[in-house]
Formats: structure tokens, sequence, C-alpha cells
């Protein structure tokens, strides 16, 4: 697994925003961060106020993107998730699909966009729920890899 704390700083910069608008993603979720438990996330592993960042935090922050960019459905409330939750490389795709409301082709795409050519039946496998014969873990270069295609996408 990619680490939490890389996901969200690639996620900060694709988006091309500051620490306070994280700190504003957080708040779509009733989740109160400060400034500098945000800017502890994002430092290097190496740094004195390094802190890592936990899945239900990171959990949060892809909820909270949804919500910001698409809105919650209609009638229904946010739930939090558990405590105990394990944000593995497939839900952060499946939650960065739903946020930026990305198909299959477009997905496709962004990930030839680094050079990394995958048919619709292997993103189709990632997608799977688990335990599905055809289900197929996201590995950390293919996350990494579509990360760093989504930041072309946003920043051009």
């Amino acid at each position: 697994m990619i680490s939490t704390n890389d996901v969200l700083r690639s996620l900060r910069y694709s988006l091309n925003i500051s620490d306070a608008a994280v700190v504003e993603v957080f708040k779509v979720t009733q989740v109160d961060v400060s400034l500098e438990q945000v800017a502890a996330w994002l430092a290097k592993e190496e740094d004195a106020n390094f802190q890592i960042c936990s899945h239900q935090m990171l959990a949060h922050f892809l909820d909270g993107l949804i919500i910001q960019r698409r809105g919650l459905p209609q009638g229904k409330a946010y739930e939090a998730p558990e405590k105990k939750i394990f944000v593995s490389n497939n839900m952060v795709l499946k939650k960065l699909r739903i946020a930026f409301e990305l198909q299959e082709d477009e997905m496709l795409a962004i990930l030839d966009s680094v050079g990394l050519s995958v048919s619709k039946h292997e993103l189709g496998a990632i997608f799977r729920k688990e335990g599905h014969h055809n289900y197929r873990e996201c590995g950390d270069q293919f996350l990494r890899n579509f990360l760093k295609g989504l930041t072309l996408r946003l920043r051009k």
C-alpha cells in the first residue's frame, strides 16, 4: 500500500490547493483538523514535525473530495468511515473515480498519458468487489502512475 501521506500529498499537489483548502475538504465531513496537523501529514518523513496520516483521516479526505466536487446524494447524510478502516489502493482509485466523475476511457487515457498501457478488462478487475473471481489488487506502482497522470490532467 502506497502511504496515506503520499496519497494526501499527491492529491494536494494535483489539485493545486493550499493547506487551508485541505482543512476545508476535511470540514465537509465534519472533521476539524488544524493547519499544523495538515502540515505534519504533508511533511517529508525525515522532517521533525512529520506525522502519519491515519487510514480513517485519508478516508475522510477522499469522502470530503467527493462531497465537495459532487455533493451528497439527495436525502442522504454523510456516514463517517469506521475507525478501523483500511484504505486500500483499490479504494483510493474508486473514490477518485467518483470524485472526478471519470469514465473508463478517461481513466485509460490518464494511465496512457504516463506510459502505462492497460486494457479495459484489467482496469475493470480493479473495480470489482474483493472476493470476486476477476478481482485484481491495485499495486503501488499502478496507483502512483494514476496519481501522476491525474496531476498532468488537472494541472494543464
